[in-house]
């Protein structure tokens, strides 16, 4: 296959007008029960995945003591996804963690239990569907199922990362909206409300018909690179659709905003890269919301650096990081890639040097007291 890097400068003025008018396994040993306690949440060995137990995610600040622990009706339950995460915001809001269990029959099915009595409660099931995508979906499915039946008086899912949520129209024909699907699942098995951080398309809040809360990461990644002063910056979107997170993000850092266009000229062709936008002798930030094999942002990182970048950052909320991606970001020019912990790394992400994970938990355990407390969240953006 013909191979063409092209590097072209463009009005980013005139692109944004343009782009504007064209807006078109838990590895669970068989017939064993697992407290809560001691679940990890790690997927099968060949993976290497474990959670994130905190030596490279930066800690929730310390808060006064809450009153929530002396509130026998609010309860905060966690799936075995991301474990680490749910026990940090418990530490957040000075709540003990609901205590359950999991059993694993010998053919796979997933038996849970709770340990404790939720009549009227409000409870919060802390749960991302990330890998083993389906295996943590149906967890979380049937822990709502299991305290819709112990009376639990209301029912929120807290889903950091919300899996299937690129799957949220029809791009080809005869296939399926899965994110439809996933949101109708959650609320028939008994969710009366939802929050999620960070959805890939905000639409998919569209797709419920409860009450759902969206949460942005982007408060405490704005801290983190306030903090190190970088020159010049320049925020960079890595594709037309997420200009706008881009923009936002600009504006809070103050910085400038420029586009990386990606499309292909022949079926022969690999995809042409136009950085829109000054970059030459600027430090470099691109945002997204997923960071999946890393290949679009190696090449956007290539693509900048070619057109004179003097320096490239990386940022995203979901560090999915599957097949080659810690490899490529290894092996690229990125400075630093910052990502947060709604899902647990890799044992090889975690020990990636270029890698570096803050910690939502606070930014999600104000939400939760929110919630509780009947009072507003959009105190928590920016």
């Amino acid at each position: 296959m013909q191979q063409r890097n092209i590097n072209r400068s463009t009005s980013l003025e005139e692109f944004l007008n343009v782009s504007e008018q064209n807006t078109t396994a838990v590895s669970i040993p068989n017939s064993s029960t697992i407290p809560a306690s001691t679940e990890n949440g790690s997927a099968p060995a060949e993976s290497s995945r474990v959670p994130n137990d905190g030596a490279t995610a930066k800690p929730a600040p310390a808060r006064k003591p809450s009153k929530l622990a002396e509130d026998k009706r609010f309860k905060i339950f966690s799936g075995s996804a991301n474990r680490p995460l749910t026990e940090e915001i418990c530490k957040f809001l000075g709540v003990p963690l609901g205590e359950a269990k999991f059993q694993r029959f010998s053919d796979g099915e997933i038996h849970f239990q709770l340990l404790e009595n939720v009549r009227g409660a409000d409870v919060f099931l802390v749960q991302p569907t990330c890998y083993p995508t389906d295996q943590h979906l149906m967890e979380l499915l049937i822990m709502e199922d299991a305290l819709r039946r112990a009376s639990a008086g209301r029912i929120t899912a807290v889903v950091p990362y919300y899996g299937y949520a690129r799957q949220d129209r029809k791009d080809r024909p005869r296939v399926a909206i899965t994110s439809k699907l996933v949101a109708d699942l959650l609320v028939t098995a008994g969710a009366n409300r939802a929050l999620f951080v960070d959805l890939h398309a905000a639409q998919i809040q569209g797709f419920f018909n409860i009450p759902v809360d969206h949460l942005f990461a982007s408060p405490v990644l704005v801290s983190y690179f306030t903090g190190l002063n970088l020159p010049n910056l320049t925020v960079i979107s890595p594709d037309a659709g997420g200009v706008e997170r881009a923009r936002f993000f600009a504006k809070k850092m103050d910085s400038a905003l420029a586009i990386v266009d990606k499309r292909r000229v022949e079926m022969d062709v690999t995809e042409v890269m136009h950085v829109i936008g000054d970059v030459k002798n600027r430090t470099c930030l691109i945002l997204d919301d997923i960071i999946d094999t890393a290949g679009t942002l190696v090449k956007t990182c290539q693509a900048l650096l070619e057109a004179g970048a003097r320096q490239v950052y990386a940022c995203a909320t979901h560090p999915v990081l599957s097949g080659p991606a810690i490899e490529r970001i290894s092996q690229s020019g990125l400075a630093e890639v910052v990502v947060t912990n709604t899902i647990p790394l890799t044992e090889a992400g975690r020990s990636e040097a270029k890698i570096k994970v803050l910690s939502i938990a606070g930014l999600i355990g104000r939400a939760i007291q929110s919630i509780h407390e009947e009072t507003s969240v959009s105190r928590l953006f920016l």
